[in-house]
């Protein structure tokens, strides 16, 4: 079971670095680094329940969705949790769930909807 409180993120990722440093006081939260502790199938599972589709987790900024020439396919909702589950680079990030709320992606906005639902 997924904890209640959790960002997922790469610490490598400099958009991370920066919402993680706003959200760092929060406390309560586990902090996973997908590149350390890659994101497992029934985390990312439970996240597809909240998006309702697994392309929306899918990070297609990623160098090597451009390297393997993903972008000239079409994938499928299975291509695109195997591929998360393979390489912590397709996972988009920060995630953050909170309760039954999770907010995802790389802009500001992620941390005031963070703080809204606390």
């Amino acid at each position: 079971m997924t904890p209640t409180k959790k960002i997922y993120y790469l610490s490598s990722c400099d958009t991370c670095q920066r919402i993680l440093h706003e959200l760092r006081t929060l406390e309560d939260f586990i902090f996973q680094d997908v590149k350390e502790e890659p994101i497992c199938e029934n985390d990312l599972d439970f996240l597809k329940n909240f998006t309702s589709k697994y392309e929306l987790l899918f990070n297609k900024r990623a160098k090597l969705y451009k390297e393997r020439n993903l972008n000239q396919k079409e994938l499928t909702e299975k291509d695109y949790k195997d591929l998360i589950l393979e390489h912590y680079t397709f996972l988009k990030r920060p995630i953050v769930v909170i309760d039954d709320h999770i907010v995802l992606g790389n802009a500001t906005k992620i941390i005031k909807e963070t703080r809204k639902h606390l």
